[in-house]
């Protein structure tokens, strides 16, 4: 009920303030669960996303917003609870294996998640490499891999700053679902290193950023 009032409402809102330009909106799929996977370039991302999706998505967001202090932040951690975020902690903590866990239940249930590969947004626009997190939750779902290249939102709210700059139209591109059960035979940590892998070569391929080859400097620090 919450997110049904929320998706309704907000996402109009967004759509109308953000204006996304939208290709292959027809790959998502229109039912079962699927698993959104996307390059990430700014806190807005999220927003431009959620709304041109037309089905319920649930993300993985840094516990850091579950903890702000103040009225403020029990608003937040209640809304994002409300609408299915799962906390998750950076670092390759047990922690991090039970969030997998436990957004792992939406798809089980027929839902949406999305998930950014590269664990922080890009510092300079390039797209970094993949964590291994989006291929754990493939393989243990079976649910298939959207790629999704964002871009323009790092102009939105830029590093550093506050001040959206609504004049900025973002993009959105949604590649073809990405099937990824030929890969069961192989070992577990092989087969989520080449899946992810394979998801980060679609996300480039339908983006026009530059790859880094190298993690994600911001994801180490945080």
């Amino acid at each position: 009920m919450i997110y049904g009032v929320f998706s309704f409402s907000a996402g109009a809102v967004l759509r109308l303030l953000l204006r996304p330009k939208v290709e292959g909106r027809a790959n998502i799929p229109v039912h079962g669960p699927f698993i959104l996977a996307s390059n990430h370039l700014s806190f807005v991302d999220s927003f431009v996303l959620s709304p041109v999706i037309g089905r319920r998505v649930c993300y993985l967001a840094r516990a850091e917003y579950f903890e702000l202090p103040g009225r403020a932040g029990r608003a937040i951690r209640w809304g994002l609870f409300a609408l299915g975020n799962v906390p998750i902690r950076r670092g390759p903590t047990r922690a991090a294996v039970r969030a997998l866990e436990q957004i792992a239940a939406c798809l089980h249930e027929g839902g949406g998640v999305a998930i950014y590969p590269e664990g922080s947004r890009s510092p300079d626009g390039r797209i970094y490499r993949g964590r291994t997190g989006v291929a754990w939750l493939a393989m243990a779902t079976g649910a298939p891999v959207v790629p999704v290249a964002l871009g323009d939102t790092d102009h939105i709210i830029p590093l550093g700053s506050r001040r959206p700059r609504l004049r900025v139209r973002p993009t959105v591109r949604i590649g073809e679902p990405m099937d990824f059960t030929r890969y069961r035979d192989l070992p577990r940590g092989r087969a989520r290193r080449v899946i992810t892998d394979e998801i980060m070569d679609a996300i480039c391929k339908l983006s026009d950023r530059e790859r880094a080859g190298v993690y994600n400097p911001r994801a180490e620090e945080e």
